[in-house]
């Protein structure tokens, strides 16, 4: 195996030690630039322009494609570089560390400092230790309107470095933890997709469990339901090990989904709070934005104190199950935002909750679409931990990896040690 020299640098095999270089040592840095939005001949052509936003808008290691494009031209006519496929354009300003890999030729406005790797470096390698920098990059940041990171700072920047086949050897481990990870996104985003199919063929009555018949009911929500407001509790207030549990309204939006099984968080306020019964629907009762508010939650636990600005719904368990409703008011959200009202902060009243219109069956039809669908979210609810897990893992790998503190073995090594065994 051969070592690649960096200069003057030469790096060595798996178990030979890390050279410490600067990121102008081992890459060409180029700034971008912006040709004349004044002269239409410079734009809308062949070459892909990239801004920061191309790079934070859409997930994923590689640049794919960009929103504008500028002509031969227009590149000739301004200091930006065509970068190569494979450059790392890393976002100088704004959004400092974001950074992605050239898909294809691009050329980037001046909010990056892009990194063309020599020889000896893997892009790959270099890319996943660049986002490992990017606290170091916002500590050299300066500026006053806006924070920049000059190519000065970018090029004295130091890292450290294995051979270019333990790079490549710890890019493609890392490449393949995050295939794992996109795979995971795939198939949750896919499940979701499922579901809010389910919920509009089965909560709307097009499509019926087996053994379930008989005509759906049109109700009114006032008709059959009560309304109380929640008794204030502060996010101060919640507990991990308090004497009672509660819920936050602000926990509708992040936390919870259309069943709570489990409370998570507990308080110790003697104060007299509103308690929940088990079949309870809970709503947030406002919010900045009217978005979150057609929102719905059924606890199955009783006793439960719920905070300030939750709605509460409270229905006979023999005549509505309350996650069916939940699940409902969900396909339903479009009449639901017609109740909001407000103008800084919006809010949603049990008077006007009141007048919601849907379709039901039995009360045991009821119950068997709920139990679906609620399979469905334990299903995703265990793929997003089972992503949270792997991008733990990922991290702790990074660190690891990147820093020499867990070498790879040579497979060239490995094979000949088995060899003469």
């Amino acid at each position: 195996m051969q070592n690649h020299p960096i200069g003057k640098i030469e790096l060595s095999r798996f178990s030979g030690e890390w050279e410490t270089v600067t990121l102008g040592e081992i890459a060409d840095i180029r700034n971008g630039a912006t040709p004349s939005t004044q002269v239409a001949a410079y734009w809308n052509g062949s070459i892909p322009w990239c801004i920061p936003t191309d790079i934070t808008s859409k997930p994923g290691k590689y640049l794919l494609e960009t929103e504008r494009s500028i002509t031969a031209e227009g590149l000739k006519s301004s200091a930006a570089s065509l970068l190569p496929a494979g450059a790392l354009l890393l976002c100088s300003r704004a959004t400092i560390g974001e950074i992605k890999i050239a898909a294809s030729p691009v050329s980037t406005n001046q909010g990056f400092k892009s990194l063309i790797c020599r020889d000896c470096v893997s892009n790959e390698f270099l890319y996943y230790l660049l986002v490992t920098l990017k606290p170091q990059m916002l500590e050299r940041a300066t500026g006053s309107t806006f924070l920049e990171i000059s190519k000065r700072d970018i090029t004295s920047i130091e890292v450290r470095l294995p051979s270019y086949d333990e790079q490549r050897a710890i890019a493609e481990a890392l490449s393949d933890v995050d295939g794992l990870l996109e795979a995971l996104e795939a198939l949750i985003a896919k499940k979701r997709d499922i579901k809010q199919a389910a919920m509009q063929q089965l909560l709307t009555g097009k499509t019926r469990l087996p053994g379930f018949r008989g005509k759906w009911k049109k109700k009114r929500l006032g008709d059959i339901a009560s309304f109380f407001k929640g008794s204030g509790l502060s996010k101060s207030d919640l507990l991990e090990d308090g004497k009672r549990e509660c819920i936050h309204y602000g926990e509708l939006f992040t936390i919870y989904n259309e069943r709570i099984s489990r409370v998570l968080h507990r308080t110790n306020r003697e104060d007299k709070f509103f308690q929940s019964i088990c079949n309870d629907v809970l709503m947030p009762a406002s919010d900045v934005t009217p978005d979150g508010l057609a929102t719905a939650s059924c606890i199955r636990v009783s006793n439960v104190i719920l905070g300030g600005d939750i709605l509460v719904i409270r229905v006979p368990q023999n005549t509505l199950n309350g996650e069916f409703l939940a699940y409902a008011i969900k396909v339903y959200r479009n009449q639901v935002m017609q109740f909001v009202s407000g103008t800084t902060v919006m809010h949603l009243h049990g008077q006007n909750m009141a007048n919601f219109h849907f379709s039901a069956p039995s009360v045991k039809e009821q119950t068997a679409i709920a139990a679906i669908l609620a399979d469905m979210d334990a299903e995703i609810a265990a793929l997003e931990r089972r992503l949270d897990k792997t991008r733990a893992i990922k991290q702790g790998m990074m660190q690891q990896l990147l820093t020499g503190r867990i070498r790879l073995i040579d497979p060239e090594a490995a094979a000949k040690g088995k060899t003469e065994q």
